[in-house]
């Protein structure tokens, strides 16, 4: 396996997962984060619960680009032993890197192959293209069939689990499956 290195970060957002892709998304972008770098989003449960994020790529040069660059913002951040922020966020990017380079934890925002993840695609495609190495299946205990086809709603997050990257799945409508977390999820209590 390639050797990855691992940046961590808090701001301490405590918003949707959809608010978390979009900083994550964001963040990549201007740290200059680009090719063979997965991004994971993670919850902290320590303390004031929120999301932290992690990055992590082939390369130590860019790793250190980043580190760099959020050395000179407010947040939290951690690479390697390093720590840079206030305790607390510091503490959040530290269990984020931690649970990214064990492959323990964390929800796959960017990784390879997720841009190709759209529309309908059978279980073996979105395994031949994609960074994703198993899907499950809620309330089945054997894998889906090569063939099954997967409703992607254009929304496909992978979680790290015993070092593999793992989509949840569910049965849908005319033997499909879709994704188990949805894209735009109904707000707790939206309709009292």
């Amino acid at each position: 396996m390639t050797e990855r290195y691992v940046v961590g970060v808090d701001t301490g957002l405590s918003g949707t997962l959809r608010a978390a892709d979009h900083l994550l998304l964001d963040l990549a972008a201007e740290l200059g984060l680009n090719d063979g770098v997965v991004g994971c989003t993670h919850h902290v449960r320590e303390g004031r619960r929120h999301t932290a994020l992690s990055f992590s790529t082939p390369s130590e040069r860019v790793a250190r680009a980043a580190w760099r660059e959020l050395r000179e913002r407010e947040f939290g951040a951690a690479l390697g032993a390093e720590r840079h922020g206030p305790d607390e966020l510091a503490a959040g990017a530290a269990h984020a890197a931690a649970e990214h380079l064990a492959r323990t934890g964390g929800r796959a925002v960017r990784y390879a192959g997720a841009d190709a993840l759209t529309g309908t695609v059978t279980v073996a495609r979105l395994l031949a293209v994609s960074a994703v190495e198993r899907i499950v299946v809620l309330g089945a205990p054997d894998g889906p069939d090569p063939d099954q086809r997967i409703v992607t709603r254009d929304h496909v997050r992978p979680e790290w689990r015993e070092g593999r990257l793992v989509l949840a799945a569910m049965p849908a409508a005319g033997g499909t499956l879709v994704p188990f977390e949805v894209p735009d999820p109904t707000p707790c209590c939206a309709d009292h």
